[in-house]
């Protein structure tokens, strides 16, 4: 060989080397990188005092049987209903909330205590477009048997329209739930905001409404919003006659308006949150 084409050849191996080596760094840094990316952050929001009620919705026996009770209600109220009542001049519906009340999202809340990351709205489209919400017990069941004696369904719901709407038809339509459609499932707009008597009201212009369910009092009627811990107490009694009848509520101590309640509604930082729950604690001393 001589020593042109040994050069040649050294120069030639060198090339080789150096190009494998740089295609092993750069796919080796990209999948670290993708790796960071999509890997969740732990950051600092207050989150740890959800647990206890997060992992009682998800393993509780309990829970679970709670929820078979209200949807065996529902179910007991609107057979009753079918015999009692013989006006056919509406057609019966029942409107349900969506979030805990017929989907379950606790490992959303789950994520959040785990990684110590707050409420966002964007934490809460991640979760929407994963539609990986499971059914709370007994509620396909119940509403499937409902829609097949010809009840109208609606899923009057505060997720948002637009994308979230379109993830929530998909997580329901999954699930098996019956009657999910653009017209059926109801979220929250810019005209309607989070109060959702005038959804309420459009179904009812229509169909004669037999159940209303939630796991939060606003989920049934007007009356409940925007009432201090001792007012929203005292709404309650002052209908308790419709409760197991044409109220039916579902469980959730993870978060809802009796949480917002204790802080008066108002933006408070996690040590002021905490603060204010102490604050509520009913000790012996």
């Amino acid at each position: 060989m001589t020593n042109i084409n040994r050069r040649y050849f050294l120069l030639t191996s060198l090339l080789v080397l150096v190009s494998v080596c740089s295609t092993y760094y750069i796919t080796v840094s990209t999948t670290a990188q993708q790796g960071t990316a999509t890997a969740p952050q732990v950051g600092t929001a207050n989150t740890e005092y959800q647990a206890g009620a997060t992992l009682w919705m998800q393993h509780a026996a309990e829970y679970r049987a709670l929820a078979y009770q209200a949807y065996n209600l529902a179910k007991m109220q609107l057979d009753q209903d079918f015999r009692i009542n013989r006006n056919k001049k509406q057609r019966r519906a029942i409107v349900v909330d969506a979030d805990e009340t017929v989907i379950d999202n606790s490992a959303a809340q789950a994520w959040g205590i785990k990684y110590r990351q707050p409420f966002t709205s964007d934490n809460w489209l991640a979760w929407c477009r994963r539609e990986d919400a499971k059914a709370i017990p007994g509620a396909v069941e119940f509403l499937t048997y409902a829609h097949k004696r010809g009840v109208r369904i609606f899923y009057i719901t505060n997720r948002n329209v637009g994308e979230e709407e379109t993830h929530t038809i998909n997580n329901l339509k999954k699930l098996g739930f019956p009657d999910v459609s653009d017209e059926t499932v109801m979220c929250r707009s810019r005209e309607t905001g989070s109060g959702k008597e005038s959804r309420r009201q459009a179904v009812m212009k229509k169909h004669r409404v037999v159940i209303l369910m939630g796991d939060n009092l606003n989920d049934l009627a007007e009356v409940f919003e925007k009432k201090s811990v001792d007012d929203r107490k005292k709404a309650v009694d002052d209908v308790i006659q419709m409760f197991g009848k044409k109220f039916i509520v579902l469980p959730n101590a993870m978060y809802g308006t009796w949480e917002d309640a204790l802080y008066n509604y108002e933006r408070l930082t996690d040590e002021q949150k905490t603060a204010k729950r102490n604050e509520w604690l009913k000790s012996y001393e």
